[in-house]
């Protein structure tokens, strides 16, 4: 489709209101995605982290209690 003028374009025929609107649902749905998915994968490193660390403080008194 093409158009002669930039209004032309915003207006995308009379169907304005539903293209930008689509177009805006979208873009919002993806940055609550991509925000969403940053602080889980931030979340989850922090979960491991704190595994890894209890698992070496675990370990370590084990080998206090062999050494007694």
């Amino acid at each position: 489709m093409h158009f002669d003028s930039l209004s032309d374009f915003l207006a995308m025929g009379g169907y304005a209101g539903y293209v930008w609107s689509a177009f805006g649902i979208t873009f919002v749905s993806m940055i609550i995605l991509l925000i969403s998915s940053v602080r889980r994968h931030t979340t989850l490193l922090n979960e491991v982290q704190a595994k890894v660390e209890r698992q070496a403080r675990i370990d370590a008194a084990k080998n206090l209690e062999n050494t007694l």
